[in-house]
């Protein structure tokens, strides 16, 4: 132990018990010191908890001044004590036992850790002005006042300032009891426990506030992360999709070029350099796309050996929809005609995920959908009736939501999705089909 000390003063380190020291005090410091009078106004309490919702709109709004208005009360009660004890020889002094504790309670609400030495230096004052020594060094009011001063004080700051002044009230009556000597009964244990006790109970609702507002950023947090994962992995498997489905017909493009001049007999020079301009620039367009496009395919990713499904496809995913226990139906209006694959496909998977939405919140219901061909483009509507099933809790509700409204803005389409008047869900899609002489907007952004 002398090497170990030797050695730490040959290098000029201080000991671990001097920096625990420090440490004690610096945190001394900085809850009962460091601007201890500084201007911190009590704010209103905010009045969206579960209290405050069962409030009357009309109360609610003055429910925010309810932490002014008890401090407020506290104050009347420290000069009503002090008033029905009557300390004091004097009108003067019987004023003064109960206006000093009770400004130092009102002080809370402006100077909390100044209020609270104000409260410990007024209390020999109080004592002396009350003329009684029944109750040393507290008077009942002091005593009730510097409570509330602790507990206050120990709601606006932490755990660590409701230490620190318990500890500083315990120094206190500790000199005022052997350095001074008690000329009457002690009050001093008798403070020390009750506001232990304040002081405890407050901080143990402090800490469980604090936790819950660090749950419910946490929570906050993690959904955005979610959406934005979700939304990520949506774009993903969606750039995947047009990838497939656009560099197929690129591929077909630049064979056809190539083989176009062998299916004519002499063909014009120009004819055979324009089809070699195509399908130059359909091998180019392809080499491009896989590039720009092929980053978004993960390692472990395998391109579906079957084709992309299609509008063709909707009744077998309405068998497998029925054989996991939903009703549904189909109507289709229109004179049903082949539209782009990326329409057919985004089409297929609003379908199919508007339907698993039904099966996942709305068990026992019947489902209706109907899909309209019409001049300008592919209308859908999927709704289903409210559940009539127990709904268990879904944690990524919502998810699905956003990736049709992705493959509809992909489109330059239009969706609503909304509640329905009987109590279901409705889902509502227009997905426009650009004419043969009109380019395409996905393939424009693609480009």
């Amino acid at each position: 132990m002398t090497d170990t000390t030797e050695q730490l003063k040959a290098s000029g380190r201080k000991s671990p018990e001097y920096h625990l020291v420090r440490e004690a005090f610096g945190g001394l410091h900085a809850a009962l010191f460091r601007d201890a009078f500084a201007y911190r106004m009590l704010p209103p309490r905010a009045t969206e908890g579960r209290l405050g919702r069962l409030l009357p709109e009309r109360i609610r709004g003055y429910a925010v001044w309810a932490p002014h208005a008890l401090v407020v009360a506290a104050a009347l009660i420290t000069m009503l004590i002090a008033y029905e004890v009557g300390l004091g020889s004097g009108e003067l002094a019987h004023l003064l036992t109960g206006f000093i504790p009770a400004a130092a309670v009102l002080m809370t609400l402006v100077r909390p850790v100044g209020a609270f030495w104000v409260s410990l230096a007024s209390t020999p004052f109080t004592a002396v002005l009350g003329n009684t020594w029944d109750g040393w060094p507290w008077t009942p009011p002091a005593f009730f006042a510097h409570i509330v001063v602790m507990v206050v004080v120990a709601a606006r700051t932490g755990p660590r300032t409701a230490l620190w002044m318990w500890l500083a009230t315990a120094g206190y009556g500790l000199v005022t009891e052997v350095g001074l000597g008690s000329p009457g009964a002690s009050d001093a244990p008798m403070m020390l426990f009750f506001s232990a006790l304040a002081l405890l109970v407050t901080t143990m609702v402090h800490v469980r506030r604090e936790a819950q507002r660090e749950v419910t950023v946490q929570r906050t947090v993690t959904a955005i992360e979610r959406d934005k994962r979700t939304l990520l992995e949506e774009r993903t498997t969606i750039a995947r999709e047009l990838h497939d489905v656009v560099a197929h017909h690129m591929s077909v493009v630049a064979i056809q070029a190539e083989a176009a001049p062998y299916r004519v007999e002499n063909p014009p020079p120009e004819l055979e350099q324009a089809f070699v301009t195509i399908r130059e620039n359909a091998v180019s367009a392809l080499t491009e796309l896989r590039r720009v496009l092929g980053v978004v395919r993960a390692e472990d990713y395998e391109a579906p050996d079957a084709p992309q499904p299609t509008l063709a496809d909707l009744d077998r995913l309405l068998d497998n929809v029925r054989d996991a226990g939903l009703t549904v139906d189909k109507v289709i209006t229109g004179a049903v005609r082949e539209l782009p694959q990326g329409v057919e496909l985004s089409a297929y998977r609003i379908v199919q995920e508007a339907l698993s939405n039904s099966l996942r919140h709305a068990p026992g219901a019947a489902a209706r959908v109907e899909v309209g061909y019409v001049l300008g483009g592919l209308g859908l509507r999927i709704v289903n009736g409210p559940a009539t099933g127990l709904v268990k809790p879904s944690p990524g509700a919502g998810h699905g939501i956003t990736g049709m409204r992705e493959r509809v803005a992909m489109l330059n389409g239009e969706m609503t999705a909304e509640q329905a008047p009987d109590g279901g869900y409705e889902v509502t899609v227009f997905l426009p089909v650009p004419h043969a002489d009109r380019p395409d907007p996905a393939a424009e952004d693609l480009a």
